[in-house]
């Protein structure tokens, strides 16, 4: 082991290395700003990679939600501490309700300027995940996505020219075959297993998860799982 004291002379070799360890250490400790400050959705500079996606309704050109996925090379910490300040400056106002912070995954929700926000970070191989989301209120409400208050919104239909049925919370509700004419059901929050029946056959089950505020689109077509929509 080599010790070095006050006024030792260190081969420029070590000096070199000695520097080249105190800047690395310097750049890993810098904070994360912003690749765009005037972003909604901000994404840190040192994203190794990022994507944004945009719903919209039939006819509605605004976006009813809109989410950034992004992997920083970065402690889950830094990037959680980066999101605070930066949705901060956006006017997001976080909600203690339903937060959840570990060492290797976290939940903020939001209350933004357009409607609920969500930020989950989560730690895979070395980097942080990062999933945020906004809902936009308005143009929920106007693409008729909003369910009643207290409640969720199931949002189903079958292009399929088959007389169909959706089975759930002991109704079945028929659905018309062959048109582009979706439904929507207001439940309370929770869990519910349901039957796609066609022409009297059942012909695929599931369950879904509901929460208060959310919108879910029933996937009857095929086999996908249901979609968060808002």
């Amino acid at each position: 082991m080599t010790t070095i004291g006050r006024g030792t002379k260190v081969p420029a070799r070590w000096r070199l290395l000695v520097c080249g360890l105190t800047l690395l250490a310097g750049c890993s400790q810098a904070p994360l700003t912003a690749a765009d400050p005037h972003a909604d959705l901000p994404v840190p500079t040192r994203a190794s990679q990022s994507s944004h996606i945009s719903s919209r309704a039939s006819g509605i050109e605004t976006p009813f939600r809109v989410e950034l996925k992004a992997q920083v090379p970065a402690e889950l910490g830094d990037v959680m501490a980066f999101y605070r300040t930066e949705l901060g400056k956006r006017g997001w106002r976080e909600n203690p309700d339903g937060a959840m912070v570990a060492a290797d995954h976290a939940l903020l929700v939001f209350a933004s300027p357009k409607g609920p926000g969500t930020l989950t970070l989560d730690r895979v191989k070395g980097e942080t995940t990062v999933d945020l989301v906004q809902r936009n209120t308005e143009v929920a409400a106007k693409a008729n996505f909003l369910p009643m208050s207290g409640q969720a919104r199931l949002i189903f239909g079958y292009l399929r020219p088959d007389v169909a049925s959706l089975v759930i919370n002991d109704q079945t509700i028929k659905i018309p075959g062959g048109e582009n004419h979706p439904q929507v059901l207001d439940l309370p929050p929770g869990t519910y297993p349901y039957a796609l029946l066609v022409s009297g056959l059942r012909r695929r089950t599931d369950t879904i998860t509901v929460a208060a505020g959310e919108a879910w689109s029933l996937n009857l077509d095929d086999d996908k799982k249901p979609d968060q929509i808002y």
